[in-house]
């Protein structure tokens, strides 16, 4: 009985520990919510991580956070790179809110329950560092996951999470819609933005 315990507190422990790991990405037309340009042969796709289940391959509890993380796939099929450095992407809700990506120091904040004006300290006592409260793994995680690229290169495909906050709305996704914009081709034009809607 002793081993069975010991074992199931080293397992949960290393469970606990783990590694995150983001999804393999596929290619964007793949996924039943994408949008294609095939006259770019550019593709989009989003596929959101709102259940318990998907949710599972995070340390950090998004959901709880009050974030919703959608997994952005974009694949380039032409014979030029991409530029990605202007992208942006939003959410709007069923109810019409708009919702930008969280950038990384909104994400970082949340993380370590700071608003956005710092805390308040009533008097002049040593302060500790604000940021030591996101642990590494929590760092490790939030950076790994983000969509980081710039470019999607000539038949390849670029893949990562953007993260929403939806704190205080209620069924985000329900009539959803996805907008990416800010996508260059390699002369510095513009592509049409990209628009994929949630179902009801």
């Amino acid at each position: 009985m002793l081993v069975v315990v010991v074992s199931c507190v080293i397992a949960v422990g290393w469970m606990a520990a783990k590694d995150f790991a983001k999804p393999t990405a596929q290619p964007a037309k793949t996924y039943p919510l994408h949008d294609e340009h095939s006259d770019e042969k550019v593709a989009a796709a989003v596929d959101a991580y709102d259940s318990p289940e998907k949710a599972q391959i995070f340390n950090v509890k998004w959901n709880e956070e009050g974030f919703l993380p959608i997994f952005l796939v974009i694949s380039n099929d032409s014979d030029q790179p991409i530029l990605l450095s202007g992208m942006q992407a939003q959410l709007i809700t069923g109810h019409r809110e708009k919702v930008p990506a969280a950038t990384n120091d909104e994400l970082y904040r949340r993380l370590s329950h700071v608003n956005a004006s710092g805390p308040k300290y009533p008097l002049p006592f040593p302060r500790t560092k604000v940021k030591g409260a996101v642990g590494k793994k929590a760092l490790e995680e939030m950076n790994a996951a983000q969509f980081s690229a710039k470019a999607v290169e000539p038949h390849s495909t670029q893949s990562g999470f953007v993260f929403f906050d939806v704190s205080g709305i209620s069924s985000p996704l329900d009539r959803a819609r996805f907008y990416l914009t800010g996508l260059r081709d390699s002369k510095g034009s513009d592509l049409l933005y990209f628009e994929i809607n949630f179902p009801n």
